[in-house]
């Protein structure tokens, strides 16, 4: 068993069973135990080519296929910076950072709640740039943090499964299915972990709070053993190679690259909702090259920026002078009634209270394994 999912068990169990370990000591052990595995964390560095250099050290939960066109291009434009890039799952940066925040200059991750409460317990500092300024009012807090992304939550589907079954275009369709067929797509659907992923997670949450059958449709996906993962990535994976035949809850902007090149599989914004993410980024308030992490951040809401993110990551940029495929300004066109944008602001702490969290994990779980809290588990 995986040092994650020996913990992720451990907090089941014990809100199953009504454990006397608290849940706050057991997020603890679990976070611990996440940023003890940061030793795998993948780095991309890009050496300076000019002097005097100066160095620039980004934190995110981006994986580097997407985030390398707009790092190589912000280097091209100051070949002075020599960057370190890391990428982390969520919570392993979120930890990563508690425990050493003078180590980064910029921070980016799509878990919305835990950058939210980092920059909320004072630790970002204000970029008061033009770009900064001007940047539409609902993707940014307090001149500290910044939305960059428009990233709808997707499904994919393997085509032969809508051959034999039906399309599915929503939640709704989704739960059909699933309730209809689950024999033959058994062990065959993958979605997050809401214990492990804080991605997953604020899904979650999110979701709960928006769909009444969204409990449904969580007792539907354990009645069918759905397995449970960390990432977006394990998800494409698994359905590339056929070894999954439905992903639910991907990030769209690593969806939409990925399966334009596999005619097997085809990505859904469900039409009854659709929750979207946005990556933020800051500046924390102890970093070692402020300036440097200012620029970069600059760089992410200008317009260059914003255009190398869409072209080349191929991720949905906010910028309002950019209307092409894929923006933010051409998604809420197509989509005016069905986005559901999670708001930046002081909503998102709620999603981190410990009672709530535990609450929402436990009912997650509840409903997933179809288990009472208390009941004997299943042998």
């Amino acid at each position: 068993m995986t040092r994650h999912s020996l913990w992720a068990f451990m907090f089941r169990r014990s809100v199953l069973r009504g454990s006397a370990i608290s849940g706050s000591v057991l997020w603890g052990l679990l976070l611990w135990s996440l940023w003890q595995s940061a030793y795998a964390t993948e780095e991309l560095n890009l050496p300076a080519t000019a002097e005097p250099s100066t160095p620039l050290v980004i934190h995110a939960a981006f994986d580097v296929p997407y985030a390398r066109p707009l790092l190589e291009d912000f280097h091209r434009r100051h070949p002075q910076y020599d960057i370190t890039y890391r990428n982390l799952s969520t919570l392993e940066l979120h930890e990563r950072f508690l425990n050493v925040p003078d180590e980064p200059d910029v921070m980016m991750s799509s878990a919305m709640p835990w950058q939210y409460r980092l920059v909320n317990d004072g630790h970002a500092q204000p970029i008061t740039t033009p770009n900064a300024e001007n940047w539409p009012a609902w993707a940014k807090w307090r001149q500290e943090l910044f939305a960059f992304t428009y990233e709808p939550i997707v499904m994919v589907i393997n085509r032969e499964v809508m051959d034999r079954f039906g399309p599915v275009n929503s939640h709704a369709d989704l739960l059909g299915l699933i309730s209809q067929h689950g024999d033959a797509l058994r062990g065959r659907i993958v979605t997050y972990d809401p214990a492990t992923s804080g991605a997953g997670y604020t899904y979650a949450i999110e979701e709960s709070q928006l769909s009444p059958r969204y409990w449904d449709l969580v007792a539907a996906l354990g009645n069918a053993d759905t397995h449970l993962v960390g990432t977006t990535g394990e998800m494409l994976d698994g359905l590339h190679d056929r070894r999954f035949l439905i992903g639910y809850n991907l990030l769209g902007s690593y969806v939409r690259q990925s399966v334009e090149h596999d005619p097997s599989l085809r990505w859904v914004i469900p039409d009854d909702y659709a929750l979207v993410i946005q990556r933020l980024a800051f500046v924390p308030r102890l970093a070692p090259h402020p300036a440097a992490g200012r620029r970069f951040v600059d760089y992410l809401l200008s317009v260059e920026g914003q255009r190398v993110l869409s072209d080349g990551g191929n991720v949905a940029a906010i910028h309002p002078q950019l209307d092409g495929p894929g923006t933010a300004t051409a998604m809420q066109r197509r989509y005016a009634e069905g986005l559901r944008p999670t708001p930046l602001g002081p909503g998102l702490l709620a999603t981190l209270d410990d009672l709530k969290r535990r609450a929402l994990l436990s009912r997650w779980q509840r409903e997933f394994s179809g288990e009472m809290v208390g009941e004997q588990e299943r042998p």
